[in-house]
């Protein structure tokens, strides 16, 4: 049975000013059309007001300055924030230790607690060690030597290699993969044969670490690739070997960063967006999607394109570009106009001498 608050409980948790009856009991959360009975929803800015007449929703996380509705609402500076906390605790519940299955394959010399989940076909390696509370959901593979964090959620099928280590409450979703080798190797240039550079590092990702589904994290050919603490990677990204993402960074899919760049502090890599190895990206940096960077970005900076440049100049470039057929028959025209023009002046010019 779901866990029920007063609204006014919830208001304190996110420090809002609470207008209507704060007994109401909330039990769950929702989007604005599909709330119902004892669920809370929210609006981020008063455009929005007026989706709310027909809603059902108990109450409403709403911004600052907005007429009073007919519902009980919940006042904040953000309400896009104040509704993932609140959805978040809506829908904690206690860790309940399932133990380790019977299908489960466990290694030599691992230190695993009691409390732990470790369901179906899952395979640990030798000398794992496991923090409390952490969940591996089935077919989740482990290599020898891993240290997982407490509060750590590992998804079907993801994969951690051998010698990785995660921080505390580290979640990698399905088929995400921690520790694969790097892309490093030599060239023959008189056979034109490839030999592969050993790779010799680990990967560390530090607490608070989200990783989407099917995104690999390389392993270091030398030292560690670090992804640094509340860093988000979304689906499908691929980080190179001795890569380091600074704290509370956003990898947006199918982003791909080459070997040994550094990423700063909040940085941002839109959809698909590409650097280049050995770069420095300094905090704040945002690039939009598909930007494609090859040089360093000073702190702040905002970038798109390829090669990726100032977004605004960008943007105007991209604006232009459209334009270009009818651009390039203006040039021809006024070229045949300044041909004739030369030629007009040529004919005088002999008719005076």
């Amino acid at each position: 049975m779901a866990q029920s608050y007063t609204l006014h409980e919830l208001a304190r948790i996110v420090s809002g000013r609470l207008i209507g009856d704060g007994n109401t009991p909330i039990t769950g959360f929702n989007a604005i059309d599909r709330a119902g009975v004892g669920e809370l929803t929210f609006i981020t800015n008063r455009k929005l007001a007026g989706t709310l007449a027909d809603s059902r929703a108990a109450g409403c996380i709403v911004p600052q300055e907005l007429e009073e509705l007919s519902m009980p609402q919940i006042v904040v500076d953000d309400p896009d924030l104040a509704a993932a906390i609140l959805h978040n605790f809506l829908l904690e519940r206690p860790f309940a230790a399932g133990g380790i299955h019977q299908r489960a394959v466990i290694g030599n010399d691992c230190t695993i607690p009691a409390e732990v989940t470790i369901g179906p076909l899952v395979c640990l390696g030798d000398r794992v060690r496991i923090g409390e509370r952490v969940t591996l959901h089935p077919g989740v593979v482990v290599g020898d030597d891993v240290e997982i964090g407490e509060d750590c959620v590992l998804h079907a099928n993801a994969v951690v290699a051998h010698g990785c280590s995660l921080g505390r409450r580290v979640i990698l979703h399905h088929g995400a993969v921690i520790g694969s080798d790097g892309f490093g190797f030599a060239t023959d240039r008189k056979t034109g044969r490839h030999v592969s550079k050993p790779q010799v590092g680990t990967v560390r990702l530090d607490d608070d670490v989200q990783v989407g589904a099917n995104s690999c994290i390389d392993r270091a050919a030398f030292g560690t690739t670090r992804i640094k603490s509340g860093v988000r990677i979304d689906n499908q990204v691929m980080i190179g070997h001795n890569v380091e993402v600074g704290e509370n960074s956003i990898l947006v899919a199918q982003t791909g960063i080459a070997g040994s760049t550094v990423l700063g502090r909040n940085v941002v890599l839109g959809a698909r967006a590409g650097v280049s190895g050995h770069l420095h990206l300094d905090d704040g940096v945002m690039v939009a999607a598909m930007g494609g960077v090859h040089n360093n970005q000073p702190k702040g900076a905002v970038i798109g394109g390829v090669p990726a440049i100032d977004v605004k100049t960008w943007g105007r470039a991209a604006a232009a570009y459209k334009r270009l057929p009818e651009m390039v028959k203006e040039i021809r025209r006024l070229h045949r106009e300044l041909d004739s023009v030369r030629a007009q002046l040529q004919e005088e010019k002999k008719n005076k001498e």
